[in-house]
């Protein structure tokens, strides 16, 4: 026993010898690189979604929304579910940051569209954290 009571070899490297090479898990995922790559698909899903079904409220309540900022929305909406099916790959991430400062700007064609842009680009930085926490 311990002195903290505990049996010897229950700790948290308990299952390490000496002279084991493996670190113990930063996470208790099974596959953190999915799980991250999951959580990014999902943000992107999310927010193509919420751009398109944006455009119609906006249009009625907002007032003014322009074909140029239809298009931007739509444009923007494509993007963000193309970069969902490739969020695997390492340069997506990047794109992804690029994406949200694309929503950002184009709060310039209608004021809601900037609100929107900086909803989503908080919540990208969110997980960009969470992705770092997780792969280290």
């Amino acid at each position: 026993m311990t002195a903290a009571g505990r049996p010897t070899g229950s700790g948290p490297t308990a299952g390490l010898s000496k002279g084991s090479a493996s670190p113990p898990r930063r996470s208790g995922l099974r596959n953190p690189q999915r799980a991250v790559a999951g959580l990014g698909a999902g943000l992107l899903s999310l927010e193509a979604l919420v751009l398109v079904l944006a455009i119609q409220p906006i249009r009625v309540v907002g007032g003014g929304l322009s074909a140029a900022a239809i298009a931007a929305v739509v444009a923007l909406a494509v993007v963000a579910v193309l970069l969902a099916g490739m969020i695997r790959r390492a340069w997506a991430w990047p794109a992804g940051v690029v994406l949200q400062g694309a929503l950002l700007l184009a709060g310039a064609l209608h004021w809601s569209l900037l609100v929107l842009g900086v909803i989503f680009a908080l919540v990208w930085a969110y997980a960009l954290h969470v992705r770092r926490v997780i792969l280290g």
